[in-house]
């Protein structure tokens, strides 16, 4: 075909646009992706190559591990549990992990003529790509090795692998898909800071698992749960195999059905998604069509104190702990570390709860690990802190800085370590041993608030800013563990003499006495925080210029 123009020449049509699908590209692009990532640095290839190597033996170490498990009683238990965890995994480590794979962004094809079938297509097959993938199979693999006994067994277990894989996958990229604009905002990188708790916490719940199976039930505890595990999707498809192994292909089937129609479902929520990522304004957007005065209206409540602000004291005191307040929801660093104390400091009396070995005295981590968040309070400000610094002329002005600090801490910790003390006395039915421990509990809280602002002021050190996952800027790794650990060290000195009144409560048999140990640590936590204020205050004023200098390295 030809194409006329108004003079009467002729030239070539265009070439018809290709109609193939993208699924070979996307493939080609992934392994590109992994191959140049390797080229960058021989740090990276280094950790990259570790990285597989551990993946692999770990892998290859659980697949024996199944293979040796095929026979046993419970073995279909286990491998329900163990599917229905790495379906979880995969479900929330994009919202965690969201620059782990670039190719999980799918803003980066919006500008592509590609519709939403074909490329999902496309990136569920490159997305079999990696190491992720590669672990889930050989667990899945052995997993299904462990329940198939026969000929039609083993070709449900082929099906079973295929089906959770792809689900697998699917569940992630729909889980990116759905929250792109969330992990590519503030938020979701606050979201990722707080990747640790959640692996804290997973941790602990593992190694209550751990505790479990080691028990003389063995795997056999595991049934009542495998019992409800075994309709969920897709450690259904794994269970049916042991349906077949059995001879229920009804029940087999109806599992095979329920898994195919998730997946079908995961593809559809994919596929919506991704049409409504790729076509409707994201909030910029539609922040831009706004009227000035709404943006203004709204910068102008923003900015408002609020109802917090109107209760706490009038003056430079109420206004350090509105400020400090703020940092904590608002600046990443400052969220992730407040929310993992106050998640593994109510987390703790729990766990020793459950393990059977657990104490009241625990809930005192609470208040240990909150009062922390005193230490290297300028540091926190960062590169910021020359604003606070401008503000601070003499000894009483640092004062009322480090005391506004320290009540915000207080203001929290009070509410928080009183309900810590109070559910752990409660879950351990020991009511005799709240008062005490509170007043110990609010003794160390004290003692921490008061070191903290001796470091702060001694020993200050910059936090960098640019990564979520470091703490302490090359070359300050020294001064960092002279305030932290120093300063607990000395903590648990000056909070000595509450702890040695109570030892001598309980020698001497004083019991009916311990009450006296929740005023006492009461007051002796206030006083030792006041202390400690005032000794901290001059430092701080006086080595002004080197604090600066300090905290604005990151």
């Amino acid at each position: 075909m030809t194409l006329t123009d108004p003079l009467g020449a002729t030239a070539p049509a265009p070439p018809a646009a290709p109609t193939g699908s993208p699924t070979p590209v996307f493939v080609t692009l992934k392994l590109s992706l992994l191959r140049n990532g390797l080229r960058q640095s021989a740090g990276r290839r280094a950790a990259y190559m570790a990285s597989i190597v551990v993946t692999l033996l770990f892998a290859a170490l659980q697949l024996l591990g199944l293979v040796l498990l095929r026979g046993h009683d419970h073995a279909d238990a286990l491998v329900t549990l163990l599917t229905a965890v790495l379906a979880l995994g995969w479900a929330v480590m994009p919202l965690f992990f969201p620059s782990g794979d670039e190719t999980l962004d799918p803003t980066r094809l919006v500008m592509l003529p590609l519709r939403p079938r074909p490329l999902i297509t496309a990136l569920l097959v490159s997305s079999l790509i990696g190491i992720g993938p590669l672990f889930t199979l050989t667990l899945v693999a052995g997993s299904a090795v462990a329940v198939a006994h026969g000929a039609a067994a083993a070709a449900a277990g082929v099906a079973a692998v295929v089906l959770t894989l792809l689900l697998c996958v699917a569940l992630a990229r729909a889980v990116a898909t759905a929250n792109t604009r969330l992990l590519t905002s503030r938020k979701g990188r606050d979201l990722a800071l707080l990747s640790g708790l959640f692996i804290a916490i997973g941790a602990q719940f593992v190694n209550l698992g751990a505790q479990q199976l080691s028990g003389k039930n063995g795997l056999a505890v595991l049934e009542p749960v495998a019992g409800v595990l075994r309709w969920v999707p897709p450690a259904a498809a794994v269970d049916a195999v042991q349906g077949v192994s059995d001879g229920s292909y009804a029940t087999a089937a109806a599992q095979f059905a329920l898994t195919a129609g998730t997946l079908a479902l995961l593809l559809w929520w994919w596929a919506r998604g991704l049409t409504h990522l790729m076509t409707a304004p994201d909030a910029s957007t539609l922040q831009a069509a706004t009227p000035k005065e709404a943006r203004a209206g709204s910068a102008d409540a923003a900015d408002a104190a609020g109802p917090l602000g109107r209760l706490l004291p009038a003056g430079r005191i109420g206004t350090v702990m509105l400020r400090t307040l703020r940092y904590a929801v608002r600046d990443p660093k400052s969220k992730a570390s407040w929310a993992t104390s106050l998640g593994i400091g109510l987390l703790l009396p729990v766990v020793t709860a459950v393990q059977g070995n657990g104490s009241v005295y625990t809930a005192c981590w609470a208040s240990g690990l909150l009062g922390m968040q005193m230490y290297n309070q300028f540091g926190q400000d960062s590169s910021a802190f020359w604003m606070v610094a401008q503000t601070i002329s003499s000894p009483r002005d640092a004062c009322l800085e480090l005391r506004g600090r320290a009540l915000a801490l207080v203001l929290v910790a009070l509410p928080y370590v009183t309900l810590v003390v109070l559910g752990s006395a409660a879950l351990m039915k020991n009511w005799p041993a709240a008062p005490e421990t509170l007043g110990l509990a609010l003794a160390l809280l004290g003692s921490l608030l008061a070191t903290g602002a001796m470091t702060s002021s001694l020993f200050p050190y910059s936090i960098p800013q640019d990564s979520g996952y470091k703490n302490v800027v090359p070359g300050q790794a020294g001064l960092a563990w002279i305030s932290i650990f120093g300063g607990m060290i000395v903590g648990a000195l000056v909070c000595a003499p509450v702890l040695a009144l109570t030892i001598w409560l309980h020698v001497s048999g004083a019991h009916a006495w311990l009450w006296v140990l929740l005023p006492v640590g009461a007051v002796y936590g206030a006083l030792i925080t006041e202390a400690g204020l005032r000794l901290a205050a001059p430092r701080a004023a006086a080595r002004l210029p080197e604090i600066l200098t300090a905290v604005s390295k990151g």
